[in-house]
């Protein structure tokens, strides 16, 4: 996913506010659901972020920049899945995180059906 950097998104002094990077990384999740035809929400389930594992801010973006965000899959579990959502501007690494999304039903923690475990595999690396 590709987003371009705003003055809203920035401090005062022009570069991306720390805490808009975790955002940036929402939008990127909710847009592989949407860009393959699902949602992240659906009926009485829905997932979470249950830990942000590692968050490591490596540079600063800044006003105008254009910068893409990619999202791989490092391991599925039942109820489960870790990820890792990586942010570049060009081919630069600025940020990257490693999180934890639970899969709920009703509130509740609850295993992943079989479409939701295929719909991951296609962000895996081989």
């Amino acid at each position: 996913m590709q987003i371009r950097i705003y003055y809203e998104d920035t401090d005062i002094s022009g570069y991306v506010y720390h805490a808009n990077y975790l955002k940036f990384c929402e939008r990127a999740r909710s847009e592989l659901f949407f860009s393959n035809g699902l949602s992240p929400i659906n009926g009485e389930f829905h997932f979470v972020v249950r830990k942000i594992i590692e968050a490591d801010f490596l540079k600063s973006a800044k006003f105008g920049d254009l910068l893409n965000i990619k999202t791989t899959v490092l391991e599925i579990k039942g109820a489960s899945i870790i990820l890792l959502q990586q942010i570049l501007r060009e081919n630069e690494l600025i940020f990257s995180a490693r999180i934890i999304l639970a899969h709920l039903k009703n509130d509740r923690v609850s295993k992943m059906d079989s479409k939701m475990v295929e719909f991951f595999k296609l962000f895996q690396n081989p």
